[in-house]
C-alpha cells in the first residue's frame, strides 16, 4: 500500500510542478509537460513490479502508438481558444477528438499488425 501511495504522490508532484511553472513560464511548463516523465516512471514501476522485458517492450511500443492520436488535442484546444471558444468547450472538444482518435487507433492498429 505504501508503494501505491508513493507512486501516486510522485505523479501528483509532477502535475503540480508543471502547473506552477506554467503560471509564470508557459513555454517551460509546456516543455516539462511534454517530457515523457509519466511514461518513464510507468516503465520504471512496471519493471520493478514484473521484471518482464517483453511486457515492458510491449508497453513502450503501445505508448508510442497511443501518443500519436493524442497530439491533435494540443493543436485543437489553442485554435479554439484563439477563436473565442471558452476553455471548457475547447477542452471538451479536444478530449472528444482524442477519444475518437484513440478508438480509431484501437480499431486500425491491429489491422496493420500493431500490438496495442
Amino acid at each position: 500500500m505504501l508503494y501505491l501511495i508513493i507512486k501516486a504522490a510522485v505523479s501528483g508532484v509532477i502535475i503540480a510542478v508543471v502547473s506552477e511553472i506554467s503560471k509564470r513560464y508557459p513555454g517551460v511548463g509546456g516543455l516539462i509537460a511534454s517530457l515523457p516523465l509519466v511514461s518513464v516512471l510507468g516503465m520504471l514501476w512496471l519493471w520493478r513490479d514484473t521484471g518482464d522485458a517483453n511486457r515492458l517492450a510491449d508497453h513502450a511500443q503501445a505508448t508510442f502508438w497511443f501518443v500519436l492520436p493524442s497530439l491533435p488535442l494540443f493543436l485543437l484546444i489553442p485554435a479554439l481558444l484563439k477563436r473565442g471558444v471558452g476553455f471548457y468547450p475547447a477542452l471538451a472538444a479536444g478530449c472528444l477528438l482524442t477519444i475518437a482518435l484513440y478508438a480509431l487507433m484501437v480499431w486500425l492498429g491491429p489491422r496493420f499488425g500493431l500490438k496495442l
